[in-house]
This record gives C-alpha cells, structure tokens and sequence, in this order.
C-alpha cells in the first residue's frame, strides 16, 4: 500500500481541480494529480479535462470509449498524490468499531476488514484501483488483432508493473537513477529482451532527466524545445530572403517546398527503416547500444521534456550533408538550392501541438505505424497513418 503520509482530500477539493492548470482525477478513493501529462495524453487533453475532479475508472475501462493498457494505468499511478473519503467510506468510519483504522486515508489492513464489515460499497471505492480491469494492449488499437506495439508482446508482459521507481528491480533492465548508456552496453541483453523493454514506454519522474551518459557529455543530449528553433530560424529566414533577392517568389516557394517535402522523406525513411527496422539490427552489444543512443531512449522515455527534439549537434550532423545533396541535386541555381535548403531544414526544428499528439501515438499506442515525426504525409503516401484517437466519451446528465 503506499504511504499513509500522503494527505486525504475533501471531495470538494478534488472537484475544484478541473482545469488545465490543476487537473485531479480519481479512482475510487484515490486521487491522482494528471495536470503535466495533460498536453503529453495521445487522445489530447480534452478526453481528460472532461473528467475533471471526477472518477474516471468507468472511462478507463470502457471498451466503447477508450480501454486503457497496464503501460496508461503505470503512468497514472504514478501520479498518486493522495486520497479522498467517499460518502460511503465516510459512513463506514462513523458506524467502525475502530474509525482510526479507516481515516485518515489509506485504510490499514484492518481498516479493509472494517469496511467489509461495516460497508461493502466502501470497500470497493477503496480497492477500486486495484480491481481495475486493464485492457490487452491490443485494445489500445482497434484495427489491430494482434497489437503488440508498446512491447507488451505476450501474456506475461502484461502481468508486469511499469512503475518506474521500481522498474529496475521488476524487469532487471535499466536502473534510471544511473547512465544508461553505459547499462545498456554492460548489460548482456539479448536482441530479444533489449526490444521487448525499450519499446515498453516508461514515463520517468525522478528529476528533469534519466541520465544518459553521466559524463560531460550529458549536456549534449538535452536540449529544451525553444533551442531548436531559437537557433535555426534566424538561418532559415535569412537564407530565404537570400534566394528570393535572385528568384521569382514563386520559384523561391517551389524549391522551398520542394526541400520541405524532400526532407520529410529522408525523416520518414530514417525513422522507418533504420530506426525502426528491427529484424536487421545485430544481436550484439554495439549494435544494441548504438540503437538505444540514437533512437532507443526516445522510445524508453518518451516523456523525457528535455529530450523532445534532435540536440543542435546531432541536427548540425545530420543538415551539413543534407546542404551538399542540395546543391548536387540542384547544381545549376546556387540560389534554388539555397531556398530547398531552407525548407527542408524548416520542417525539423517545428514542433506543432497536434504532431505532437501523434507522435505520442506512435510511442503508447503502434510504434509499428506513425514514422511522420514532422508531418503525417509520407504516412498517408505509404499507408502507415495512425488511426484518429478515440473520441470523447459523452457524460450522461441526470
């Protein structure tokens, strides 16, 4: 059970907490405080905020709406920050022959006899989280028979606990608390072991970071979304004003587009064929931490805030050589390179809200479809689109 040093809330408390800037949600009597992972929720904020300071293991729950997988009810666990004495949970301490036992909240294990005692109906609120029924992952994907794309590939997977505290101790995989890297490369793991978990999203809160390197190095691998874009734009739009001073504006937009739509290939080919492709990645060491650096942590850790977008060190590597095949592509107008150039570069540093919601799909719900990290194009032209989410369910009114 956990700690019963956490606070109890009054109802009306809870229910107060129905915003995008304090958003509670409940589980019988326990009280999760969901606000930061509101913008990160693959179904968009909205199916949350609905739910606002009310109970939400029915919509969890419900196969028409939206079931939920064990890696959705790890995350919410970890959001625990209290609990919250129902009507019924309150009558049954009134009528306990031993009220202590039963508040202040989480009940002792006399308290649970008490409230089988006294009130069965509180009873259930209390152990409603641990009753919960949590769907097979391939619930979380409709159109697939077989889902078994967040790595939750069998029965014995979904047995397991994702609770990063203890994740380590659970799958004998990574510890957070240390470099990862380094455990990945030490770690002995089988290809088979290795995809299984980091294709199992853990949502990390011990601090801003898991740490990846745990050297000098560290600070290369984080890089706040505004880095991105603070350093690229101000090229991007010189260049462009460059081009056009030698080009119409509609030549300047055609190869602008052209290198948007150009680059967006290289990007979905990248995340789909070698990111992606694991039946060719070696079962070794090398092989097995060379994925984990360039593209396993992401998949680990999607949630990572500081690890969103590509380090301006790996974007310098990967648009240095992208400016050459420009040119050579293009070698008869230095000025028509220059524009591709820009807006093939353009389309990596932005990072819209509702491509990031699919992107999120991508890791929770089918990493086997979604490639499209900047736009859902090349999705549709090779037919890997994802899904719409599941719409909101409609509250009944009484």
């Amino acid at each position: 059970m956990p700690s019963r040093t956490l606070p109890t809330f009054p109802q009306a408390d809870v229910a107060s907490h129905n915003t995008d800037k304090s958003c509670y949600v409940t589980i019988g009597t326990k009280v999760y405080d969901v606000t930061d992972f509101l913008d990160s929720h693959p179904g968009g904020s909205d199916l949350i905020l609905q739910y606002g300071g009310m109970d939400v293991k029915e919509a969890m729950e419900d196969p028409i709406s939206h079931t939920h997988s064990e890696a959705a009810w790890d995350i919410l666990d970890d959001s625990l920050v209290g609990f919250m004495a129902t009507n019924k949970v309150i009558d049954a301490a009134m009528r306990s022959e031993d009220p202590f036992t039963v508040l202040p909240m989480e009940p002792t294990g006399k308290g649970m006899t008490e409230l089988q005692k006294t009130n069965p109906g509180a009873y259930s609120d209390v152990n409603a989280r641990a009753a919960a029924t949590t769907a097979g992952p391939e619930a979380e994907n409709p159109n697939k028979a077989v889902y078994e794309s967040t790595g939750m590939s069998s029965a014995e997977d979904l047995s397991r606990e994702t609770d990063a505290r203890a994740d380590y101790t659970r799958h004998k995989f990574l510890d957070l608390d240390r470099p990862l890297l380094m455990q990945v490369w030490n770690g002995g793991f089988s290809k088979q072991f290795y995809l299984e978990q980091v294709h199992r999203p853990r949502h990390y809160k011990g601090g801003a970071s898991a740490p990846l390197f745990g050297n000098f190095l560290e600070p290369l691998s984080k890089t706040p979304w505004w880095v991105v874009p603070t350093i690229w734009l101000p090229a991007i739009t010189y260049g462009t004003l460059l081009a056009s001073q030698h080009l119409s504006l509609a030549s300047t937009t055609g190869y602008w587009i052209f290198g948007l739509c150009f680059w967006t290939l290289i990007e979905y080919v990248l995340h789909r064929f070698l990111f992606h492709l694991d039946a060719w990645l070696p079962d070794n060491r090398a092989a097995l931490t060379a994925h984990f650096l360039l593209h396993g942590i992401h998949h680990y850790l999607p949630m990572d805030r500081l690890r969103l977008v590509m380090p301006p060190t790996l974007f310098l590597a990967l648009a240095t050589p992208f400016w050459s095949f420009a040119h050579a592509v293009i070698f008869y107008n230095w000025h028509a390179a220059v524009a591709a150039y820009c807006g093939g570069v353009f389309g990596l540093p932005l990072w819209y809200r509702e491509l990031k919601k699919y992107h999120m799909q991508h890791h929770f719900m089918d990493y086997e479809n979604g490639f499209g990290v900047t736009s859902r194009f090349w999705d549709r032209v090779f037919g890997t689109e994802l899904p719409p989410p599941p719409m909101p369910k409609v509250l009944k009114t009484t």
